[in-house]
């Protein structure tokens, strides 16, 4: 469902591609997750207040405006189906046409007679349940660093991330939620820090009470979500920006 779940937030990303005035920073294809309705959602994509979301608990796309919701479900639809929809529908709702054109690679094929499929509600509900995980979290950080930066989910990594400069220091923080690579099989939490545009190198800070730094090609800290509560993802965060500012 993880895999299913970042190839359909392609639509969302090709929405802000096809609808929005490109950004040097490419923020414009990210998108924000909602905890009250589990959605993740595109900016408003018109002066209607159109948006394009994709519901984690329905595995659905949704288009919203002030004029109402219109609804597709994901399951048994396949590349080609969605796309026709995304296509009817922003025609009529913004009179615009939408175009499936990503400028980044993907590690999954969208070919067009790829079937989505609801395999596992459990697993959907898991993955709603960490991405309002990881909202609280970086809120938590947001407001007692008093940060001035906004959540998002940026569609090529999939990750739930801020990136910001920490008030009164010349250091600028990444961190947030990953989806499963090469640092790690689980879900897992990040966080780096850059000092004249340049990554930090980690090899002598002080050890984590959770979690470990990494030094070798990522340079920062992870640690695997696992079945870890919102107070020990804000303990780690806090742990490792500590120290970034002492650098």
């Amino acid at each position: 469902m993880k895999d299913q779940l970042h190839m359909a937030a392609q639509y969302l990303a090709a929405a802000g591609i096809s609808f929005l005035d490109k950004k040097d920073d490419d923020s414009h294809t990210n998108a924000g997750f909602n905890t009250d309705n589990g959605c993740l959602e595109t900016h408003p994509l018109s002066n209607n207040g159109d948006l394009l979301s994709l519901n984690f608990r329905d595995f659905s796309l949704e288009w919203t405006s002030n004029d109402g919701k219109i609804s597709f479900n994901l399951d048994g639809a396949t590349h080609e189906d969605v796309l026709k929809w995304l296509k009817e529908t922003s025609k009529n709702q913004l009179n615009k046409e939408y175009h499936y054109d990503l400028h980044y690679d993907m590690p999954y094929k969208m070919e067009g007679a790829a079937v989505f499929r609801k395999d596992d509600e459990s697993e959907l509900a898991e993955l709603t349940h960490l991405r309002i995980l990881a909202e609280h979290s970086l809120e938590h950080i947001v407001e007692h660093y008093k940060l001035d930066t906004s959540i998002r989910v940026w569609p090529h990594h999939f990750d739930t991330g801020i990136y910001t400069g920490l008030n009164d220091s010349e250091i600028t923080i990444g961190l947030g939620l990953a989806i499963p690579d090469t640092l790690s099989n689980d879900h897992y939490l990040y966080i780096s820090g850059y000092k004249d545009g340049k990554l930090i190198e980690t090899s002598s800070f002080n050890k984590l009470s959770k979690g470990e730094w990494k030094n070798d090609g990522f340079k920062g800290a992870i640690l695997p979500v696992g079945d870890l509560k919102e107070e020990e993802w804000n303990i780690f965060f806090k742990e490792a920006i500590e120290q970034f500012k002492k650098s």
